[in-house]
């Protein structure tokens, strides 16, 4: 029931105001969002793989529309990828990729996919330099999925990149009555797709709205992506959930290193470290930036359980 007015709050300039300049906001944010800059996030990044965990760094914006600030966006990410490289979290071995230990997650409205005149070309641009730069490095970047309102454009754009950097990622909602189709189309050899439940606020004429069905398409979802040849990454923390996927692993013969389990920053830190310990690749979603509003808020819609925690800490006079 929390949900809809969580995500509505979220596009509030009112209640972002009020969240953001409350004194007690920023120890909060801090669970959540891996500081302010990159190299905040690249010191969360290298005492989460000395834990045993690796690492995708979301440069938090999205919904641009300025064309300036989608290149600032561009730059933020280069320099991003030189200080993982220089930290020894990317690289090679034999000639492959260290993806294993950290790679970025790029939402393409932050880069201008947004943007009123051709914002696909300036975001599929934006986007390719971000992977010449990572695929430099021994890295890869995801692609994150946004509102219904752009899965078109976004795979679309996703195909693009493929053919000169194939092991782009890609992320399916499962709350989205389309995605069983979508994973089977991206269920192939080389493909990389992260498959999440769904963060936005979405008509019951696309979207799954009850928790059960979106539970339900998840786990056909996950068949679908264990059936295929590609590397399924199962972005959830409902235990169930996890349980189901690594199941399905099993049953359709992949091994640990087949796929992986990822969790968001600050979110059951130590059921991260305990599944990494029984061998899973447990991958951490780290955002950083000023930008963390529109995070945060989508976070608490998710888990509503994070709500009371956060209202306690703004009641909190210091």
């Amino acid at each position: 029931m929390l949900r809809t007015p969580i995500l509505l709050a979220a596009r509030n300039d009112t209640v972002q105001k009020l969240v953001t300049h409350a004194p007690i906001t920023r120890g909060v944010v801090a669970r959540f969002v891996g500081g302010s800059n990159a190299v905040d996030a690249v010191g969360v990044a290298t005492r989460l793989e000395s834990s045993g965990l690796t690492i995708t760094l979301d440069h938090l914006g999205e919904d641009t529309t300025d064309r300036a600030a989608a290149t600032a966006t561009v730059t933020a990410y280069l320099d991003l990828l030189t200080r993982l490289s220089d930290a020894g979290l990317t690289g090679f071995i034999d000639g492959h990729p260290l993806t294993a230990r950290a790679e970025v997650s790029v939402k393409l409205s932050a880069v201008g996919q947004a943007l009123p005149d051709g914002g696909s070309a300036v975001s599929l641009n934006n986007a390719r330099e971000i992977c010449a730069a990572a695929d430099k490095v021994g890295a890869t970047v995801t692609l994150d999925m946004e509102d219904h309102t752009t899965t078109d454009a976004t795979l679309a754009t996703l195909a693009e990149l493929r053919r000169d950097f194939p092991k782009t990622g890609a992320v399916m909602q499962a709350y989205l009555h389309r995605t069983e189709g979508d994973c089977r189309d991206l269920a192939v050899d080389g493909s990389r797709v992260r498959l999440c439940k769904g963060a936005y606020a979405e008509p019951e004429s696309v979207a799954y709205t009850n928790r059960e069905d979106v539970d339900k398409s998840y786990v056909r979802c996950v068949n679908i992506l264990m059936a295929g040849q590609g590397y399924p990454m199962l972005a959830t923390h409902d235990p169930r959930l996890i349980s189901i996927g690594v199941d399905r692993a099993a049953f359709f013969g992949k091994s640990s290193g087949d796929f992986e389990l990822q969790m968001l920053y600050g979110i059951r830190p130590e059921e991260q470290k305990r599944l990494a310990r029984l061998g899973h690749t447990v991958r951490v979603y780290v955002p950083y930036g000023a930008e963390w509003y529109g995070y945060l808020m989508r976070r608490l819609a998710e888990r509503p359980a994070n709500l009371t925690f956060f209202a306690r800490a703004l009641l909190t006079k210091r």
